[in-house]
């Protein structure tokens, strides 16, 4: 009996490297709000559910939810690059130091939608033309519907924006709404509820499909529709972490990534955003305004001017943004 218990002990001590090698690998996901959200929806389920599907045995990914796992968006980047986490929803917006090219993305009037915004951001990322992004393995590039104008006081015209504080995605978004008469702050989106509260602000530009994500539609009751610049956003892994991958696992990320995770998004946001559209236009609590012809006329001279100045700065900005349109123009050819 004794000899027995000993031999199946060998045996099952024998197994456990091979127990051991089948086991999948694991990478950790940071994202900084609710698996609610529209991002999440949109951009980060789809993706964790297939590799977490097709990849049973392979590879799995565990998703860090509200900032568990990073919930300053400035630091998510580093994060990633530090190995604290090996998959971040990054925007950005926020690190424009880094993501210096993402003006492309960012120049108000731009684009038409999300799913405009987001092809052109997805062909941009993959031909390596975006500085920044040369140290990761770019998962996804998208980009949300243009940002409307919402605010806890009366916004009728562009003249009711002088002097409101208004929080805005990035600087290039910034630069626009601080020539329309606005005074803007660049805020990360999960920071921007407790900044309109607290009265450090009196609203936000934010896509109609997020407005309800993080809080911004319960404190705004005022929509002024005049759609500004889109907020480029991205799910990013370390270049590096996914070198080491084994051929197998990086060929699985590859085929859920790019191009394929753009569709999914747009289809998903198309939906979002009028669903969202439809809730504020039937709530008689809220003044919805669309802007006058007037203003629409100013507004797009304001855009060009950006346009033009930011393409006019650099040989490097004047070929992106002669990319950016030629992709924009792909896409509109093709409808």
């Amino acid at each position: 009996m004794f000899r027995s218990a000993i031999r199946f002990a060998t045996i099952a001590l024998a197994l456990l490297p091979i127990a051991a090698a089948s086991e999948p690998i694991k990478l950790k996901l940071s994202f900084f709000t609710s698996d609610r959200s529209v991002a999440y929806q949109a951009a980060v389920k789809p993706f964790v559910d297939a590799i977490n599907h097709d990849g049973k045995d392979l590879l799995q990914i565990e998703v860090y939810l509200s900032g568990k796992l990073g919930k300053v968006q400035k630091e998510l980047p580093q994060l990633v690059l530090n190995g604290e986490a090996d998959i971040a929803f990054i925007v950005p917006g926020q690190n424009p130091e880094r993501f210096r090219d993402n003006a492309a993305i960012e120049l108000p009037g731009l684009f038409r939608d999300a799913r405009e915004a987001t092809l052109v951001h997805t062909r941009l990322a993959a031909a390596g033309a975006l500085a920044g992004y040369e140290d990761f393995f770019v998962i996804g590039a998208y980009g949300t519907d243009p940002e409307t104008i919402h605010s806890r006081k009366a916004l009728a015209s562009l003249a009711d924006l002088k002097g409101q504080k208004i929080r805005t995605n990035n600087l290039i978004e910034s630069l626009a709404l601080a020539r329309l008469g606005a005074l803007p702050v660049v805020l990360a989106f999960n920071e921007t509820s407790p900044a309109i509260s607290s009265g450090m602000i009196d609203g936000a530009t934010a896509p109609t499909a997020q407005l309800f994500d993080v809080g911004i539609g319960r404190l705004a009751s005022y929509h002024y529709m005049l759609r500004t610049s889109t907020a480029p956003l991205t799910l990013m892994m370390s270049r590096r972490a996914f070198d080491r991958l084994p051929e197998d696992a990086k060929a699985l990320i590859r085929k859920y990534s790019g191009e394929w995770t753009a569709a999914r998004f747009a289809e998903a946001y198309e939906k979002f955003d009028k669903d969202a559209l439809e809730q504020i236009k039937t709530d008689v609590r809220r003044t919805i305004v669309v802007p006058s012809a007037i203003d629409l006329k100013t507004a797009h001279a304001v855009f060009m001017s950006i346009r033009n100045d930011w393409a006019a700065a650099s040989p490097q900005n004047r070929e992106l943004l002669g990319q950016a349109l030629t992709e924009i123009s792909k896409l509109r050819a093709d409808e």
